[in-house]
C-alpha cells in the first residue's frame, strides 16, 4: 500500500522527469530550428546595390573616368552611329570610343577601342580592337545609310561586334570566352554633343554590395535565438545530474599579483613603444575602405573581392574603430586585450588545471609568463588576426576542460561556438579544431553517459547547432555565390600545398625580420618545450606535481595545431603568433617537468641547460629585425648582436658545447650520475625561466634604445605618445617634402646658371653623359617575407623604382643637355652634367652657390641636396664605404673681395638606389657657421661603362611635412606597408565598384616597394593594375627630418594622362538576389 512518503517521492520523479521531457523536446526543435536556419542563410537573398555607368553623360562627349575594381564590367554595350565614324574619317580618324586614356600604355593590352584609322595613303577603317584581339576591321567607306550603326555587346562568355543596317551590308563577328576589356572610364576623340545613337552602357561588378533582405535578417535572428534555446536546454539537461553549477569566473580572476604586474606592465610598455607587425597597414586600409564600399573588401589584391568567410566580425569591430580613429595606438587596443585576456586565462585557468605544482609553486607560473611574453612582443603587437586566434584556442581549450571537469556538457558547447568564432579571424583559426578534437574522447564519454536518460539526440543537436551559428557571421551580408568567387578569385595566389608547411620553419633561418632572433627564439622556445613535456610524458608516463589529462591535452593541442597549420594557404613566419597561448601553457608543464624537485639528475639538468642555450645561440644568430619603422634607432637590426666583432650567438654556442661537456662527465663519472641529492643554489636556477627573461629585457630594451636615440626623430614610440598627446598622424609629421625643387635651387656667384656646373673647370663631363636607362639594381627581398610574390611575368616591376627617376629622354635644357629630368626639375634653369660613355679619367668643379641667408635661428636649412645618377661613392651607418665614383660638396667662407676661402669637403649621404636619380644630401649642421657657399666637386676614375655619375646643381630644399602638403582630405593611394604609419592621409576608397582617383601614391623603403608593388599590380588584381592606365606620376623628392640618412619610402604625384576628364555619374538601384545569383565570373585574364 503507497505510504505519504512514496506518493511524495513518485510525484517529485515524476516532475523531474517532465522537466527533463521538455528540456529534451525544447533541445531537438530549438536545434533543429537553429541548424535549418544557419545552413538556409547562404542560399537565402540579399539585396544587392546594382550600379552602371552610361556615357555619354548630360548629352556632352566629355571623357569621364570610373576606374573599376574588379578592372571589368560584368557586361558592356557599346552603340556607335555609322555618321560619327565618317565625321571622325573625314576629321583625319581618331577614337571613337576607348575604355582607357587616348595616350596610355598599351591600351589594346587590356582596354577596348573603337577607332578610325586615316590618313595620308591610308585607306579609312572602321577597327574594334579588345585585349589585342581585333574584334572588327572594315572600310569606312562601307559604312552608309541612315540606319547605319556599330554595336558591342560583351559578357563573360561571348563579345560580338557588329554593324547593322548598313547599305554595305550587314557584318557581325562573335568571339567565344571572356574578352570582357579593363575600364578605368570613357573617352573620345568625338567632341562637343553627342551624336544620337552613340552609348555606352557597362553594368558594373556589385555583387559583393549587398545586405540582407528581411527573409535573410529573419532567418539570422531566428538562428541565433534558437541556438540560444537549444542551449539553455542543454544547460538544462546538464542539472539533471543534482549539481550545482561551478562561477562562471572564480574569485581568482579578480585578484592582482606580482606576475600579473610584469605582465600587464610589460604589454602595456610594449604598446607604445613595441614593433608593429608586417600587415597592420593591410588590415587598416581594408578596415578604412569597408565603410565606402560596404563590404570587406581585399583592398590591395584579388580585385577587390571580399575577405568571406573570414575577417568577420573581427575585421568588422577594426572598421568601426576606425571611424573614431585611426591612430595605431587605438586600433591595436584589441591586440592588447587579447594579450590581457590571454595571460589571465593561462593564470586563472590553465595553470591551475596542468597540476598542484603549478598551483602552489610560483616558478611554472613566472616561466609562462616570461615566455608568453617572449612569444607575444615580436608576433602579435599589430592588427593582424593572430592575436585572436591565440585567444580563442585558449578559451576553446578552457571551455573544454571545464566541461570535462564539471562533467557538463554546455562548456562543451560555448567551446564549440568560440572555435567556430576563431575560424572566421583567419584561416590559422582552424587550430581550434585542434582543441576539440583533444576533448573529444572525455567529451564522447560524458555524452554517452547522459544519454542513457535523456538520449542522444537531445546532446548532439545543440552541438551541432552551436557550430553552425557562426554562419550569422558568415554570410549576414554575403551569399554562397559570392564566397564561392572569392574562393575562385584567390586562386591566383600566392597559394602553398600543404606538404610545404616546411617551409614556414625554413623562413626563420633566413637572414630577414622574418627569421629575426625574437621570432627564432619564441617558436624554437615552444619546441623545446614541447619535447621536453612528451620525453618525461614518455619516460615516466606522468609528472609528478601535474596533471596527467590536461598536460597531455595540452601537448596535443599544440601537436595538433601544428599539424593543422599545415593547410593554412600561406606560410608567413607571422602566422606564429597564433602559438603564444599554447607555448606559455607547455612552457608552464615544462617547467614543472625540469624542477628541481622532478628531475634530479645532474646530468640531464645539464643536457637541458645545454638546450636552452643552443635555442639562445640559433636565435642570436639572426638579425634583431623589426618591421619597416618599428627598426629606427634598434641596435643591430640588420645584422646578429654582436660587440667588437664578437658574436653573441657563437659565445652562447660555447657555454651550450660546455654544458654539454658536462652533462657528459656527470654521465661517466661514477657517482655525479648517481647523485639525486637536493641541488645547490646554483644548480637551482631554472635556465628556460632566466633565458625567456633575458630574450623579454633584450626585445624591450632593444626598442627602448631605438626610441632614444632617434629622438628628436621619428620613432614608433615618438609616434605613439605623440598620437596620445594630440598629434596622431605618425609619418606624416615627420616626413619633408620639396614640392618644387626648382625654388629650391642655389645661385652661383657668377650669376651664369648654365655655365656654372663647369666653371671651375672639367674634363670628360657633358650635358648629356647619363645612361638612358636607370632602372635600378636589382633588389634582393629574402624569401619568407610577408606577403612576397613570385614573378609571374616579364613585364612585372621588380625593381622598386619610382616615377621619372629612371632616365630617358626630355626637352633641351639651359646647357644643351636632353636627359630627362627627375623630380620635376625644369630642363630651362637646371644644367646637368655626367661622364657616362667617357671611358677616361672625368673630373669637374662647379662654380661656388651661395647658401641662404641665415634665418633669426642661425639657420640656413637642413641639407643641402643634390640630384644625382650613375655609381658614387659614399658611406653608409656603419661607417661602410660603397665603392663609387667621386662626387664631394666643397664648402668655403665668401670673402669681400668677391674669392672664396675653402674650409673644407664632405661626402654626401646616398640612400639609392643606384644608378637611378637620388637626391644625395649633406646636413648644413656638419658645415661651420662662417661657410656660405657651396661647390660640387666631382671624379670619374673608374673607365668601366658601368662606372659614371652625373649631377645638378645643388640645392637647400624648401620643405613642408607631407601632413601639411596632403592634410587630411586629398585622396591617397597608400601601398600596403605604410597604411598605419599615416593614419592622417585620406585613403584612396571605392564604392558602388568605382574607386576613387588618388592624387599621390606613398610607398615604403625600398626592399618593401619591391614586394608592394609587385602584390598590388596589375597580375594580382590590386589598384596599380589601374592606376597605371589612367595616371602618369612624377617621384617628389622627400626626406625623414632629422633622419637624413633613412630611406623612409617616397611619395608620388599622380598626373591625370586625361585631365579634362571629369568623374563618371553612377547610376544605381536595388535588386533582390538569390544566394545561387552570379553575374558571371571575374575576368583575371592577364
Amino acid at each position: 500500500m503507497p505510504t505519504p512518503d512514496s506518493d511524495r517521492a513518485g510525484g517529485e520523479s515524476h516532475r523531474i522527469g517532465t522537466h527533463v521531457a521538455r528540456a529534451r523536446l525544447g533541445a531537438v526543435v530549438s536545434a533543429v530550428v537553429g541548424i535549418l536556419a544557419a545552413i538556409a542563410l547562404p542560399f537565402l537573398p540579399v539585396q544587392q546595390t546594382e550600379a552602371r555607368v552610361s556615357w555619354p553623360q548630360n548629352g556632352s562627349t566629355t571623357d569621364v573616368t570610373a576606374p573599376l575594381v574588379s578592372y571589368t564590367p560584368t557586361d558592356l554595350d557599346i552603340a556607335i552611329p555609322c555618321t560619327a565614324v565618317r565625321e571622325m574619317a573625314e576629321a583625319g580618324g581618331g577614337v571613337l570610343v576607348s575604355t582607357v586614356p587616348i595616350g596610355a600604355a598599351e591600351p589594346d593590352r587590356w582596354a577596348l577601342s573603337a577607332r578610325v584609322i586615316a590618313g595620308d595613303g591610308v585607306e579609312e577603317r572602321l577597327e574594334v580592337v579588345a585585349r589585342n584581339t581585333i574584334l572588327l576591321s572594315t572600310p569606312v567607306g562601307s559604312l552608309s545609310g541612315t540606319d547605319c550603326a556599330l554595336s558591342i555587346s560583351s559578357t563573360p562568355t561571348q563579345t560580338v561586334a557588329a554593324v547593322t543596317g548598313s547599305g554595305g551590308g550587314d557584318m557581325e563577328q562573335v568571339f567565344d570566352g571572356d574578352l570582357r576589356p579593363q575600364v578605368v572610364g570613357v573617352f573620345s576623340d568625338l567632341d562637343g554633343r553627342a551624336p544620337d545613337g552613340l552609348q555606352v552602357d557597362a553594368t558594373l561588378d556589385t555583387r559583393f554590395t549587398t545586405s540582407p533582405t528581411a527573409v535573410k535578417l529573419a532567418a539570422m535572428v531566428l538562428a541565433v535565438l534558437a541556438t540560444t534555446l537549444a542551449l539553455w536546454s542543454l544547460h538544462r539537461l546538464d542539472a539533471t545530474d543534482g549539481r550545482r553549477s561551478r562561477r562562471l569566473l572564480p574569485s581568482s580572476w579578480w585578484s592582482f599579483t606580482r606576475v600579473d604586474a610584469v605582465v600587464v606592465g610589460v604589454l602595456g610598455l610594449w604598446h607604445i613603444i613595441g614593433a608593429n607587425t608586417a600587415d597592420d597597414g593591410y588590415q587598416l586600409g581594408m578596415a578604412r575602405a569597408a565603410g565606402q564600399s560596404g563590404y570587406m573588401a581585399n583592398y590591395f589584391r584579388w580585385f577587390g573581392v571580399p575577405e568571406a568567410p573570414f575577417g568577420t566580425p573581427f575585421y568588422d569591430v577594426l572598421a568601426w574603430m576606425t571611424q573614431l580613429s585611426t591612430a595605431s595606438v587605438w586600433v591595436r587596443v584589441p591586440a592588447l586585450l587579447a594579450a590581457i585576456l590571454s595571460w589571465w586565462l593561462l593564470s586563472r585557468e590553465v595553470a591551475p588545471r596542468l597540476g598542484v605544482a603549478a598551483r602552489r609553486t610560483s616558478l611554472p607560473l613566472w616561466t609562462g609568463a616570461l615566455v608568453f611574453l617572449a612569444f607575444w612582443l615580436p608576433f602579435n603587437n599589430g592588427l593582424r588576426p593572430e592575436p585572436v586566434v591565440a585567444t580563442g584556442v585558449l578559451l576553446t581549450w578552457c571551455s573544454l576542460e571545464r566541461a570535462i571537469a564539471t562533467r557538463r556538457l554546455l562548456p562543451a558547447a560555448v567551446a564549440i561556438v568560440i572555435a567556430a568564432f576563431t575560424v572566421t579571424a583567419g584561416p590559422s583559426g582552424i587550430i581550434c579544431f585542434a582543441a576539440l578534437i583533444s576533448g573529444a574522447r572525455p567529451i564522447a564519454r560524458i555524452i554517452a553517459d547522459r544519454a542513457r536518460s535523456v538520449g542522444r539526440v537531445a546532446l548532439l543537436l545543440p552541438l551541432l547547432s552551436a557550430g553552425l551559428v557562426v554562419l550569422v557571421a558568415v554570410f549576414a551580408d554575403q551569399t554562397f555565390a559570392a564566397v564561392r568567387e572569392m574562393q575562385r578569385v584567390h586562386a591566383i595566389g600566392p597559394n602553398v600545398a600543404w606538404f610545404d608547411e616546411y617551409m614556414r620553419y625554413q623562413w626563420l633561418f633566413q637572414d630577414s625580420t622574418d627569421g629575426s632572433l625574437a621570432r627564432r627564439f619564441a617558436v624554437f622556445t615552444m619546441v623545446l618545450c614541447l619535447l621536453t613535456v612528451i620525453v618525461a610524458l614518455l619516460r615516466r608516463g606522468r609528472i609528478p606535481g601535474a596533471s596527467l589529462g590536461p598536460t597531455r591535452r595540452i601537448v596535443g593541442v599544440t601537436i595538433g595545431a601544428m599539424v593543422l597549420m599545415m593547410f593554412a594557404p600561406t606560410k608567413w613566419t607571422h602566422h606564429f603568433g597564433i602559438y603564444a597561448g599554447l607555448a606559455a601553457a607547455v612552457a608552464i608543464a615544462a617547467s614543472v617537468a625540469v624542477a628541481p624537485a622532478v628531475l634530479r639528475s645532474r646530468r640531464n639538468r645539464a643536457l637541458f641547460a645545454a638546450a636552452v642555450m643552443s635555442v639562445l645561440a640559433i636565435s642570436f644568430a639572426g638579425r634583431n629585425g623589426w618591421w619597416y619603422v618599428s627598426s629606427y634607432g634598434v641596435p643591430w637590426f640588420d645584422k646578429p648582436p654582436s660587440i667588437a666583432g664578437h658574436g653573441f650567438a657563437v659565445a652562447l654556442l660555447a657555454v651550450a658545447v660546455l654544458l654539454l661537456g658536462l652533462a657528459a662527465w656527470f654521465h661517466i663519472h661514477p657517482h655525479a650520475s648517481t647523485r639525486t641529492d637536493k641541488p645547490s643554489r646554483l644548480w637551482s636556477v631554472p635556465p628556460l625561466t632566466i633565458a625567456a627573461a633575458v630574450m623579454v629585457a633584450f626585445e624591450v630594451l632593444s626598442l627602448a634604445k631605438g626610441a632614444v636615440s632617434q629622438y628628436p626623430a621619428y620613432s614608433v614610440a615618438r609616434s605613439n605618445i605623440d598620437a596620445l598627446t594630440g598629434a596622431p598622424c605618425g609619418l606624416a609629421h615627420d616626413v619633408l617634402l620639396e614640392t618644387d625643387p626648382n625654388a629650391s635651387m642655389l645661385q652661383p656667384l657668377s650669376g651664369d646658371i648654365g655655365a656654372a656646373l663647369s666653371a671651375g673647370g672639367v674634363v670628360g663631363f657633358t650635358p648629356n653623359g647619363v645612361a638612358q636607362d636607370l632602372t635600378p639594381d636589382t633588389e634582393e627581398v629574402a624569401s619568407g617575407t610577408a606577403n612576397t610574390v613570385d614573378r609571374t611575368n616579364a613585364d612585372q616591376d621588380t625593381s622598386g623604382g619610382t616615377a621619372g627617376t629612371g632616365g630617358g629622354f626630355g626637352g633641351e635644357g639651359i646647357n644643351g643637355s636632353t636627359v630627362a629630368l627627375p623630380f620635376g626639375l625644369d630642363p630651362g634653369t637646371t644644367p646637368v652634367l655626367g661622364s657616362f660613355g667617357e671611358g677616361e679619367i672625368a673630373t669637374v668643379t662647379t662654380d661656388w652657390y651661395q647658401l641662404p641667408e641665415p634665418d633669426s635661428a642661425g639657420s640656413r636649412g637642413d641639407i643641402v641636396s643634390i640630384s644625382a645618377a650613375g655609381r658614387i661613392r659614399s658611406v653608409n651607418p656603419d661607417g661602410i664605404e660603397i665603392y663609387g665614383q667621386s662626387l664631394l660638396l666643397e664648402y668655403g667662407a665668401s670673402n669681400t673681395d668677391g674669392t672664396v676661402t675653402a674650409l673644407g669637403s664632405a661626402v654626401p649621404i646616398d640612400i639609392g638606389p643606384t644608378p637611378s636619380w637620388r637626391n644625395m644630401r649633406v646636413p648644413l649642421d656638419q658645415l661651420p657657421p662662417e661657410a656660405d657657399v657651396v661647390r660640387i666637386v666631382a671624379t670619374d676614375n673608374d673607365g668601366r661603362p658601368e662606372q659614371w655619375l652625373a649631377f645638378t646643381a645643388p640645392r637647400v630644399p624648401q620643405t613642408q611635412t607631407l601632413q601639411e602638403v596632403l592634410g587630411h582630405d586629398t585622396p591617397v593611394l597608400l601601398d600596403w606597408a605604410v597604411g598605419l604609419n599615416f593614419p592622417c592621409q585620406h585613403q584612396m576608397l571605392h564604392a558602388n565598384g568605382v574607386s576613387e582617383v588618388p592624387e599621390y601614391r606613398i610607398s615604403p623603403d625600398r626592399p618593401l616597394a619591391v614586394v608592394t608593388g609587385l602584390w598590388q599590380d596589375h597580375y594580382g588584381g590590386g589598384p596599380l593594375g589601374w592606376t597605371q592606365l589612367l595616371l602618369g606620376a612624377r617621384t617628389i623628392p622627400s626626406y625623414l627630418a632629422n633622419d637624413w640618412d633613412r630611406d623612409w619610402g617616397s611619395i608620388e604625384q599622380f598626373v591625370p594622362i586625361n585631365r579634362e576628364a571629369e568623374p563618371a555619374q553612377i547610376n544605381t538601384s536595388t535588386v533582390t538576389r538569390s544566394g545561387l545569383w552570379t553575374p558571371g565570373p571575374i575576368n583575371m585574364a592577364s
